[in-house]
């Protein structure tokens, strides 16, 4: 077999507490306007006949202590705490009962966005790549397994920037639960390990600025912070 041109990066990879081994990244799915508030904040509608999805890259993706520049190209960057979702077997066309079995762990994580940019590209009916899918635009905390932690609707959701909350609400507000989801997002992929769901983010997205500590955590899981250099 001829050798490659060049070298790519290799794969990020997420620790997972109490393991050795890290959780390399694939591909990473997620869910739009998947809280109502947050919908509403935005101006628009929640469409309840089923979930919606974008995606975004792993070389793009950080690890939770990351400090990054603030992006080219945008005025308005915008912070967006989820509940991430780590795939741990094949699964395809799932039942209710095989998409819980096929989630390996959870984390928090962040979907940063350039939302001037997703906007415009909206308006025009045109792909929200340049807004989504940034260099250092998806952080991961370290993941814990599905067997020590289960997402009922009493957990909390929360972000605070410059030690200011953003964003505060519960799992309860997830229209799209999560083997929901996964049964619906599995009609239409081959999910397999390394797959990663961004849930959605509830109320509360707002603007930060260069030299801002991003802070998030979910109950029971652990944290995730994000320092955007001066």
């Amino acid at each position: 077999m001829p050798d490659n041109l060049f070298s790519l990066p290799d794969p990020i990879s997420i620790p997972v507490e109490g393991v050795e081994a890290t959780y390399p990244v694939g591909r990473i799915f997620c869910v739009g306007r998947n809280y109502a508030a947050h919908a509403a904040e935005m101006g628009n509608e929640v469409d309840r006949e089923a979930p919606f999805y974008f995606t975004k890259s792993a070389p793009n993706a950080v690890l939770s202590g990351a400090t990054v520049p603030y992006p080219p190209g945008t005025e308005n960057f915008h912070h967006e705490m989820e509940l991430a979702v780590a795939i741990g077997k094949s699964v395809f066309r799932a039942n209710s009962a095989e998409a819980m079995e096929a989630v390996y762990a959870y984390g928090c994580a962040l979907d940063m966005t350039r939302r001037d940019l997703q906007i415009r590209e909206r308006n025009k009916q045109r792909p929200w790549d340049l807004g989504k899918d940034l260099e250092n635009g998806t952080v991961f905390a370290p993941l814990t397994r599905s067997a020590d932690w289960a997402p009922s609707d009493s957990k909390r959701i929360h972000l605070s920037v410059n030690g200011e909350v953003r964003q505060d609400a519960t799992l309860e507000e997830l229209i799209w639960k999560i083997d929901e989801i996964i049964c619906h997002l599995s009609g239409f992929y081959h999910l397999r390990p390394g797959d990663l769901i961004l849930t959605g983010t509830p109320a509360g997205v707002g603007p930060v600025q260069a030299g801002d500590v991003l802070e998030g955590g979910i109950d029971g899981l652990q944290p995730i912070s994000l320092s955007l250099a001066p």
